[in-house]
């Protein structure tokens, strides 16, 4: 028998049973049938959950409910699993986080969210506790994240797929870029999670809400007074209010306003084409120092555009060789901003931990765009050095980066990455 879901598709929860299915390697199929408020109503549903909650999963054993237990489930099922970590300390761990991510993050999320989504009454004061609650717990967790990569030990486990899935609700519906970005740690944590594959499979493309959903009503339509049978003369006629010219913009009106333009786009025009410049790197597969190195120093207008170096500042942490490489990764995909207006190669190396990570990149413009240190979290990260070309020591070190020479600074790379 297969194991089956009956959850809707966009369920937090079965997401998360989902996730730990692909990493588990146990197959799990999501009834596809299932209709919310219809399917788990019927009798054949309440056999299965007597009070017709979801997610349910149907096993050879007999039914499962309350996602958390059917995620332990799927994770014993095959006995060399990690998601539950390695030993008893790491199991009590686990289950640690899973009880902070599903109290202290999604109940607070939840409280907060209902009520603009119009399934719960509007309560003011019950939003601002809930909000308060919420700041309080992703200050702790970003302070934990600060020196750790994941929330137990140095892989994915459980905990890790809880908090990641109830932090997509909260991302995806209610936490824009202004609230997210004071916990910069949470946030790295949380784009290097839904960009690996297993995530990614599950989750598509996660976008960022840039907006609080409206409260959709105010009151609770339960508790309103019944209208009156009797109407008195007075009420049968209304006063027309004088409507505005329609010609005027009132206060509670604005004109839409045109999307504003990247000053990038703003700056004189230059005579390095950046994508002429990524074609040529990319295509060039021998006498790279000849033909990509020399084109590049053709191409490159000091004018319109700048070179930097960066040194990320916390070196001492890179003890863990895979862990480095998804710092790298994971800022790499969040310059994504930046594609039309940069080109950047980041080089991790050292033959033994801790490792080094040092990186090149190339701007629009005569300094780092403003709109890059903004969004980007990951720049406070690093020592940012502007390149002197006149200096031909930093000449050739930029040189040295673009083409991956090894060794660099008398040690072996490990990895190169190129943004492009």
């Amino acid at each position: 028998m297969a194991l089956i879901l009956h959850a809707a598709n966009t369920n937090t929860n079965a997401l998360k049973i989902l996730i730990v299915a692909e990493y588990s390697g146990v197959k799990v199929e999501l009834d596809l049938n299932f209709e919310m408020n219809v399917t788990n109503k019927t009798p054949e549903f309440l056999k299965l959950n007597p009070i017709g909650k979801v997610p349910v999963l149907e096993t050879p054993d007999g039914p499962i409910f309350e996602s958390n237990a059917i995620a332990r489930y799927l994770t014993r099922i095959k006995p060399d699993n990690t998601l539950f970590g390695s030993s008893l300390i790491d199991y009590c761990h686990i289950e640690q986080w899973l009880e902070f991510t599903s109290v202290e993050i999604y109940g607070n999320i939840v409280i907060w969210f209902k009520p603009r989504d119009g399934r719960a009454v509007y309560l003011p004061q019950v939003e601002e506790a809930a909000i308060s609650g919420l700041k309080t717990a992703l200050r702790a967790l970003n302070t934990y994240l600060a020196s750790n990569m994941y929330l137990v030990g140095h892989f994915v486990t459980l905990a890790d797929i809880a908090m990641a899935c109830y932090l997509y609700k909260g991302f995806t519906k209610l936490l824009t870029k202004s609230f997210t970005s004071m916990f910069p740690h949470v946030e790295r944590y949380f784009w290097t999670l839904v960009n690996k594959p297993n995530f990614k499979k599950i989750l598509g493309e996660v976008k960022q809400t840039e907006t609080v959903p409206p409260v959709t009503s105010t009151k609770n339509p339960s508790n309103q007074p019944k209208e009156s049978s009797k109407s008195e003369p007075k009420d049968e006629v209304k006063k027309e209010e004088p409507t505005k010219p329609k010609t005027e913009i009132g206060e509670e009106e604005e004109a839409p306003k045109p999307k504003p333009k990247n000053p990038l786009d703003l700056l004189p025009p230059s005579k390095m084409i950046l994508d002429e410049w990524k074609r040529l790197y990319s295509n060039t597969k021998t006498n790279f120092r000849e033909v990509t190195i020399k084109g590049f120093w053709d191409m490159y207008d000091p004018e319109g555009y700048s070179l930097w170096f960066c040194d990320y500042k916390y070196n001492d942490e890179n003890t863990v060789s895979f862990v480095t490489l998804n710092k790298v990764s994971g800022f790499l995909q969040r310059m994504d901003l930046a594609r039309k207006y940069a080109f950047g190669k980041m080089l991790m190396f050292g033959s033994e931990p801790p490792f080094k990570v040092k990186g090149l990149w190339l701007f629009r413009g005569p300094e780092i765009p403003q709109f890059v240190l903004d969004e980007c979290y990951d720049m406070e990260l690093y020592d940012w050095k502007k390149v002197d070309i006149t200096d031909e020591d930093q000449k050739e070190r930029v040189n040295q980066m673009i083409e991956d020479h090894e060794p660099f600074e008398g040690k072996p790379l490990f990895d190169a990455k190129c943004f492009k």
